[in-house]
Formats: structure tokens, sequence, C-alpha cells
């Protein structure tokens, strides 16, 4: 009897002791809690007091710092930012702003980043390169209000015109001028610039009003091709060797070449003379 009165007294003295240590450490546990709890809310009050600070603040535009920009002005750059001002450093989300920009036609691509000494933005850009001005097809009056002067790139990318005006004077934007419906020759213009690039032909103007026929303005003189088609290298090919013009070809009675079908190139002349004169084989320039 005394053995087993000893041994319930020591389990009950255990199970004592295993109670008030739980107790401990459940209160150790939840004083680290309320520590925690403390030092986290201190912490972010810490930092929306930091963030909120003027001295992160975006106040101007002169704090965005533009590279890679060759024909736009920093300003412009700059305007283009869906930014406003002041603006904390903080609050700034750069892919936003990256994304603004390249939605604007002239900005292939950006990249914007966050600078905390001194509390700046770097804005790295790669500009669309004008190639031509594009002019809408018919009178003014008749144009949508979504018609309008832009300038394009190789690719057949549409830029307003206004983001350039700066660099009018400057000799920097290309003279070759487009006119006719931009949707209409858009998925064409890749081929047909590449071609132009390649061809020793000068071309000042490209005329696509009527689909049905392409006139362009040349060194030689104005020149119907009829529709586009693969053809045209070739008959970029045969405006090349036109530019010897025979010199029993009057020039002032020329109106216009006609090479829809550049084997068999034509010369418009003026009614009272002849409608058409084919010119031979012994007529055609050669190489």
């Amino acid at each position: 009897m005394g053995n087993l009165t000893q041994i319930k007294s020591l389990s009950t003295h255990q199970l004592r002791r295993q109670r008030q240590q739980l107790r401990r450490q459940r209160r150790l546990k939840l004083v680290q809690m309320l520590w925690q709890t403390l030092a986290l809310g201190s912490l972010t009050g810490g930092m929306f007091w930091l963030i909120n600070q003027p001295l992160w603040l975006i106040r101007q535009p002169e704090q965005v710092k533009v590279e890679g920009n060759q024909l736009l002005s920093d300003q412009m750059v700059r305007s283009l930012l869906p930014l406003s001002y002041p603006q904390s450093l903080w609050k700034i989300q750069p892919q936003v702003l990256a994304s603004g920009l390249e939605s604007r036609g002239q900005i292939a691509s950006a990249h914007v980043t966050r600078q905390l000494f001194p509390p700046s933005l770097t804005v790295n850009i790669q500009e669309r390169k004008p190639v031509a001005i594009a002019h809408p097809a018919g009178a003014p009056a008749l144009r949508g209000e979504n018609d309008a002067i832009g300038w394009l790139d190789a690719t057949g990318d549409w830029m307003p015109l206004e983001n350039y005006r700066e660099l009018e004077q400057s000799q920097q934007l290309p003279t070759l001028k487009v006119i006719g419906n931009f949707n209409q020759y858009r998925s064409y213009w890749p081929q047909v610039y590449q071609a132009i690039g390649r061809s020793p032909v000068k071309i000042s103007q490209i005329n696509w009003e009527d689909p049905n026929n392409l006139i362009l303005e040349t060194e030689i003189g104005t020149v119907h091709l009829g529709p586009y088609t693969s053809k045209f290298p070739e008959q970029l090919q045969v405006i090349d060797r036109m530019r010897n013009i025979p010199p029993q070809l009057d020039r002032t009675q020329m109106m216009y070449f006609d090479l829809k079908n550049p084997q068999q190139p034509l010369l418009q002349i003026p009614p009272e003379s002849t409608d058409k004169s084919r010119l031979s084989p012994e007529e055609s320039p050669s190489n």
C-alpha cells in the first residue's frame, strides 16, 4: 500500500509540473506573438512614414532621365509618360510606365527603373525610325476623323506627325511620301520599302490612292505599275534600266511610263501625238 501511495504521489506531482510547463510555454508564445506583432506594426508604420517623406518624391520631369533616344527629345519622351507630379517613388510601377510608352506608336520598346539616391527614374527606349511620311487619300473635307498625316517606319507602324516637329528642320527626317489609305497598303509596306531600299532609282513619292494602279514619282518621271504584285522588284529593275532614255524620245512629250507589264514597258504621251508608244527592245535602255 505504501508503494502504491508513493507512486500516485509522484504521478500527481509530475502532472502538476507538466501543466505548469505548458502554461509557461503558452505565456512565452503569447509574449513572442505580441512582440512580433508590435515589431511588424512598428516596421510597417516606419515604412509608411518613410515612403511618404518628401525625400522620395518625383517632383518634376527633370528627375526622369531618358536614354537611348536619338530622334525624340528628352522632353517629348517625358511628356509621353503616364506620370503625374509630384509622385511618390515607391508608388510608381515601372512596368506600367514602360507599357504606357510602348503603346505609343513612336516607341518600339521601353524599360523603366527606379533609383533611390537621388530619387529619380531612368527610362531606356528604342525608337521607331520614320522612313516615310504618310498622307491619307482624298481631299481633307472627305477624310474621316481618324485620318491624319503621320510617319511610317520600315515595318509599317504609324507615328503621329507632331512628335517629330522639332526635327523637321534638321534634315534627319525622310522625304519619301506615301499617299493613300494606310490600312489598304499597310500589309504590303515592309516588302515595298525593302525593295525601294535596294533599288538605285530615287523615288520621291508613292501614290496608292487607287489600289489598282500604284504610281511612283521617280527620277526619270512618273511610272504607273498597276496593282501591287510580286513583280514590284522586277518593275523597279526596269525603271533603273530606263534612266538613260533614248535621245529620239522627247522628254517634254512624256506623260508617264506604263510598267504594268515589265516585259513590255510603254510610254504614255499626249493624245495629240500618239496614245501610247511601246518601247521596243532597240529603244529600251540597256543596263
